[in-house]
């Protein structure tokens, strides 16, 4: 996964973590961010590296708890 802005389109950015499409953006001086192509309400970012951490957190622990569910 690459973490940095595409600079033809600095205020948008996507790729795929862990087999799910994610993407950020800008609108407004805040990052939004997008998971499966749904936008996440209520949830905006002042940096776009902000926005893709947050991103690659909830992905990971919504895996993690899919493997504790499965045992």
């Amino acid at each position: 996964m690459q973490t940095y802005l595409d600079s033809e389109s600095p205020e948008f950015w996507a790729d795929t973590y862990a087999g799910k499409p994610i993407a950020i953006f800008n609108r407004r001086g805040r990052w939004h961010v997008y998971i499966d192509h749904a936008l996440q309400h209520g949830v905006q970012f002042a940096s776009a590296d902000e926005a893709i951490a947050w991103l690659t957190r909830r992905i990971d622990l919504g895996s993690r708890r899919k493997r504790a569910l499965a045992h």
